[in-house]
């Protein structure tokens, strides 16, 4: 038997470790040469070098003790109960709560204090706050993290944040100083840390106090009030044309018409589920609205029934090996004849990349890389001099491009079978560029509403319950994973059943803040669907028009607030009207050439 290297010795001390810190004996501890990661009980640290350089050795341990003491102390439940929507302020929200459970071990555990500060050591070097130059530029969720953990720990943040932090200090301090104060109070209470960190980004305005919220409310029934009150007939027009008068509001005793109405409503619409349950997935075919701007009530404010049935989920967790393999076979025998023409396309986009990437030498230096094309004219005249050459610095930003896929059932034939191959030629295209790919998907894991709405029934149909379905966010490729890892998992858009109902607006948002979390300097999100959002099950019993004035809440916000560029592409329906960078294509054998005009645009340089 081959004689165990020091490095399988740390591997196995390593792994012993973390599953002794978070308590858990079934923990696997894996390593990896690229971005280090926690999913479940499956974390990844950073593979050291085989003479263990103590540098690469800590920072290993840093992430190994910090993914376990998550594990340890952290309460998933807990978080998302508490966590508030808004992109900026989940990522600050995040921040903090990874500062809460680093801070329990750094107190507890003298080495795991140092491991950790490696791990952080490292995290800070990719992050633009090590870069930053303004003010703008330095992220608020980091900031907020290294003051927090000042507090928490005493330990000062890394030399190469200190410049960057101090763009931010005053600001903060100003507005939550005596919440940072108070977060050492409430360390070993993670929902009581999580109200407390609630009401410090309440205090920095990065979200709404309670407060603000009721006096919006109050501002907006006002509004709504008023409209009923002026324009009756329009609304018994409208509330006619949308199927919802059944919906919006109690049976009185004093009118048995109106009972009799909502309960021959109710059975249409029970009799309506079981006819659309006998028929299959085929016969749940929504019904796009793609309304004007003029539909959208004055006032809105977006909600959610529960979040508990949502998920977040990879492609592999939803199709075993051996079916994926037998779907990417589908995908690619369905669409040979196109993935020649998308490739051509592909190969345009990387030269165009290229060209932006070419290399520049400044000549006759007195030292760096010998000259090769001057060797002839110091052999022909010994008395020149050997001259030596510098490549010149590139200015082509650190990049990561995330493409969001509708995934509804509108969607269902070739434009998700083109959708899925060029984004999959996409990833693999901007993989060579040196450009970090990121594939999503969204859905919703039943058609009219599943375990969500029957919550909603069974609490008797409150009024103006909200969102109404239980969400489905997909993972198909991670930003760090490399193309042929992932290959086989865009097959599984070509499963029967998977594609359901789309609600737009979340989706953004969860994709956004995936993207925000990211270290790259420019972030790109380009967004794929064939219209508006639909629900059957939050439609019938909200404003016909909720869910649309959601997603133009969310692309008004990232368009003017975020740093991220957004850019999006219709297939077969308008969505100029809600993105101010989109194109709309009405054949879905244009979508491979229009991802790469679109991508090649954002890349030039204005």
């Amino acid at each position: 038997m081959a004689d165990r290297s020091k490095l399988d010795d740390l591997k196995d001390v390593l792994g012993g470790a973390a599953r002794s810190i978070a308590r858990d004996p079934d923990l696997e501890l894996a390593y990896t040469a690229e971005a280090p990661s926690q999913s479940g009980q499956h974390l990844k640290v950073p593979m050291p070098a085989r003479d263990l350089p103590p540098a690469q050795v800590a920072e290993a341990r840093g992430f190994a003790d910090s993914f376990s003491l998550k594990l340890r102390h952290h309460d998933e439940a807990t978080h998302r109960k508490n966590a508030p929507q808004e992109a900026i302020a989940r990522a600050c929200f995040d921040a903090l709560e990874q500062v809460r459970t680093d801070a329990l071990g750094s107190r507890g555990m003298t080495g795991a204090k140092d491991n950790l500060n490696a791990a952080l050591e490292m995290r800070m070097r990719s992050d633009p706050i090590a870069r930053a130059q303004n003010r703008d530029e330095v992220p608020i969720s980091t900031a907020l993290a290294l003051l927090a953990r000042e507090k928490l720990t005493g330990q000062a943040p890394p030399a190469g944040t200190v410049k960057g932090l101090d763009m931010l200090r005053e600001w903060i301090e100003e507005g939550a100083g005596a919440d940072l104060d108070g977060l050492n109070l409430t360390l070993d209470d993670q929902n009581s840390f999580a109200k407390l960190s609630t009401q410090l980004l309440q205090h920095l305005d990065l979200i709404k106090s309670d407060d603000e919220s009721e006096a919006e409310d109050s501002e907006d029934d006002s509004e709504e009030d008023s409209d009923d009150s002026t324009d009756d007939g329009a609304d018994e027009e409208a509330t006619g044309d949308q199927g919802e008068s059944e919906m919006r509001s109690e049976p009185s005793d004093d009118d048995s018409q109106d009972g009799e109405s909502d309960q021959n409503a109710e059975e249409l619409e029970e009799g309506a589920e079981e006819e659309m349950g006998d028929a299959g997935d085929d016969g749940m075919m929504p019904v796009r609205p793609n309304r004007a701007m003029s539909d959208l009530p004055p006032g809105f404010n977006y909600t959610a029934w529960t979040e508990k049935y949502d998920e977040v989920i990879s492609a592999t967790e939803l199709c075993d090996e051996e079916e994926l393999t037998r779907l990417r076979a589908f995908l690619d025998q369905q669409l040979t004849s196109l993935q020649g023409a998308v490739t051509k396309l592909a190969n345009r986009l990387q030269r165009r990349l290229m060209a932006q990437q070419n290399r520049s030498w400044d000549f006759d230096q007195e030292e760096g890389m010998l000259d090769a094309a001057r060797l002839a004219r110091v052999v022909s005249n010994p008395s020149h001099s050997l001259s030596y050459k510098i490549e010149r610095e590139t200015d082509f930003r650190d990049t990561v491009v995330t493409l969001l896929i509708d995934n509804s059932g509108s969607m269902r034939g070739r434009p998700i079978s083109i959708a899925a191959i060029s984004a999959d030629i996409m990833a693999r295209t901007l993989e060579r560029c040196g450009v970090k790919t990121e594939i999503l998907g969204f859905t919703t894991r039943a058609w009219k509403g599943g375990q969500t709405r029957e919550d909603w029934l069974a609490a008797d149909r409150p009024a103006n319950p909200g969102r109404l379905n239980d969400l489905r966010h997909i993972v198909y490729k991670k930003a760090d994973e490399p193309w042929r890892h992932a290959k086989k998992n865009l097959g599984l858009m070509m499963r029967e059943g998977l594609l359901k109902e789309n609600i737009d607006g979340e989706a953004l948002l969860w994709a956004h803040s995936r993207l925000i979390a990211r270290p790259e300097e420019r972030r790109i999100l380009m967004v794929i669907s064939d219209g508006a959002p639909v629900d059957d099950s939050t439609l019938s019993v909200n404003h016909g028009a909720y869910l649309e004035n959601h997603l133009r809440k969310v692309i008004e916000w990232i368009e003017s607030r975020s740093p991220v560029q957004l850019v999006a592409i219709g297939i077969g329906h308008d969505v100029t009207r809600y993105y101010k960078k989109a194109v709309t294509i009405m054949d879905a054998e244009q979508l491979g050439g229009t991802m790469v005009e679109q991508l090649a645009g954002l890349f030039d340089e204005d």
